[in-house]
């Protein structure tokens, strides 16, 4: 009546002796390894190694399949949890001299992307002439600052990187 996943758990414990702690967790003492082998064999469960460095070396009767199953779900949920926590950034580029409704595309999407808690990384792009006019792309900026006060807060200050005024705006902090 052995089992497969029995017969490999087990031929990995070296001990004569082990001390036997049943499958709800009640320790039954200490016990001769064959002995322990045919307790776990009539519950038809795996006898485990739990603690080898221990002097018996402690061992559990369990179905190992399905805690290895168990462990297994519990990792993919943990993995879940810190993808839920983790920070993205998100690009958005514009020209200078942008439309109205075209800038207020990208402020609907700037929200939804700080309401997410997303970082959003704006890059504001000056082509030709318009270097001449840095004020153009200050004003570009004070105007999606003061649009999106109210979810968000600037995170880099505005700076030049050759072509383009790159800033950054983080969520702001629910109290």
């Amino acid at each position: 009546m052995s089992r497969g996943q029995n017969y490999r758990v087990n031929r990995q414990i070296r001990a004569k002796e082990v001390r036997l702690i049943d499958e709800n967790g009640r320790q039954i003492g200490i016990l001769p390894l064959e002995e322990a082998l045919k307790i776990a064999e009539e519950k038809e469960l795996d006898l485990v190694e739990v603690a080898p460095q221990a002097n018996p070396p402690v061992c559990k009767i369990m179905d190992y399949g399905k805690f290895k199953y168990e462990m297994k779900k519990k990792e993919r949920e943990a993995r879940r949890k810190q993808r839920e926590h983790s920070v993205e950034v998100k690009d958005i580029r514009m020209k200078v001299r942008i439309d109205e409704h075209d800038l207020k595309v990208k402020l609907k999407h700037m929200r939804e992307f700080l309401e997410d808690g997303d970082k959003v990384r704006i890059r504001i792009r000056f082509r030709g002439r318009e270097n001449a006019h840095p004020e153009l792309g200050d004003k570009l900026v004070q105007r999606i600052v003061e649009d999106l006060k109210d979810v968000g807060e600037v995170e880099n200050p505005p700076k030049r990187e050759g072509p383009f005024l790159v800033f950054t705006l983080m969520p702001k902090r629910r109290k």
